[in-house]
């Protein structure tokens, strides 16, 4: 769960960790009435669906030719306390693969129970691995405002690809986080050595 906190007029950082993708997938299997429990009550969601052709990048991910339609949901994420925006996210879903189940398409049914993994699940879809890019640059105009960010504040550009158990790119996510409020924490199990 994101962890948010306003101290003296300036905000905490939102950390985001690599345990999240699993505990979206444990809640994959749970009952509506459990995945609604497990919400964030101190965050602002809001969300818009539209189509997309697939850009030369975006096609490249999920394997399919550029101009192919994309399902691409916009979400817009804020501290409900003061209103601070804490991220803007794209989020890509391949169209015809979606469409199957017509909820997936409507934007009124955000914030989804369980979230992009559950939706995915209704499909017969099992996520196996996220991959998380993330670089840092100067944000640009839109970004500033919609973020409100303070001069000089970078943001982070994080890519999240979602691959499920037979090999296919099956979400493309592009986040931007304002750096003044975000902050990562990854822990890597490494195996041990056999004696």
């Amino acid at each position: 769960m994101p962890e948010f906190e306003r101290t003296a007029g300036k905000p905490r950082p939102i950390l985001r960790g690599q345990d999240r993708h699993q505990r979206e997938k444990d809640r994959v299997r749970l009952s509506e009435s459990q995945r609604r429990g497990v919400t964030a009550p101190e965050l602002v969601f809001h969300a818009e669906y539209d189509t997309e052709p697939a850009s030369e990048s975006l096609a490249a991910a999920f394997r399919v030719p550029t101009g192919a339609k994309l399902l691409k949901r916009t979400y817009r994420t804020g501290a409900r306390a003061d209103e601070t925006p804490l991220s803007l996210v794209r989020s890509y879903l391949r169209y015809e693969q979606v469409a199957v189940n017509p909820a997936l398409l409507d934007a009124g049914n955000e914030p989804w129970p369980g979230g992009t993994q559950h939706q995915l699940g209704t499909l017969g879809i099992e996520i196996d691995r996220v991959t998380d890019r993330i670089t840092a640059r100067a944000p640009s105009a839109e970004e500033i405002s919609d973020l409100e960010l303070a001069a000089g504040v970078p943001v982070f550009e994080l890519r999240k690809t979602s691959i499920d158990i037979r090999d296919r790119v099956v979400e493309v996510a592009d986040m931007i986080l304002p750096a003044d409020r975000t902050e990562f924490f990854y822990t890597t199990r490494l195996c041990r050595w056999q004696a």
